[in-house]
């Protein structure tokens, strides 16, 4: 049941955005009634934050599945920012700009959003990359993934497979 409101919670934001994504929505979607519903999420921002911190678990369990020495470890960090999490996730943090409880409802979440790609990243990369390097690194993903809303998938594509390389080669230890 917590799962399927969840799931739709996200369906929702990524579809309607987080101005139209409403309980009763999320409820319909999921096919609950709205009492189970508020039963587990009492509010509005509880039920989107917990979804998306569902999503950054499921993720950082892809980041922690890649082989240390893959080769793979900056685009599958790159990979966290897209899909379902990372619109979802963009849908907060706009609206919470200016909504002061959905603010305070996602600060914790970006915090352990942030320590969780960190943490990921330094698993990836071992002792290739330092601490600062992947701070930069999740930087350099996450504003590549929302300037790549005004590109085509193709220009994107391209774009990554341009900067990721050369961003690894500068900061990976020799």
């Amino acid at each position: 049941m917590r799962l399927r409101l969840l799931d739709a919670a996200v369906d929702s934001l990524v579809e309607l955005g987080y101005a139209r994504t409403s309980t009763q929505e999320i409820a319909r979607r999921a096919g609950v009634a709205r009492g189970t519903q508020l039963h587990h999420f009492p509010t509005k921002e509880s039920l989107v934050v917990a979804a998306v911190e569902h999503l950054v678990e499921k993720r950082l369990a892809e980041i922690l599945a890649t082989e240390v020495d893959s080769g793979r470890g900056l685009e599958v960090l790159a990979e966290a920012f897209s899909g379902p999490l990372f619109h979802a996730a963009l849908e907060l943090w706009v609206a919470a700009r200016t909504d002061p409880s959905l603010h305070a409802a996602v600060l914790p979440l970006e915090r352990k959003v942030s320590e969780a790609l960190e943490f990921g990243a330094a698993q990836v990369y071992g002792d290739r990359f330092d601490a600062e390097s992947i701070e930069l690194t999740v930087e350099l993903v996450r504003g590549l993934a929302v300037s790549a809303l005004f590109r085509t998938p193709e220009a994107d594509d391209a774009l990554r497979a341009r900067l990721l390389p050369a961003w690894q080669s500068r900061v990976e230890k020799k």
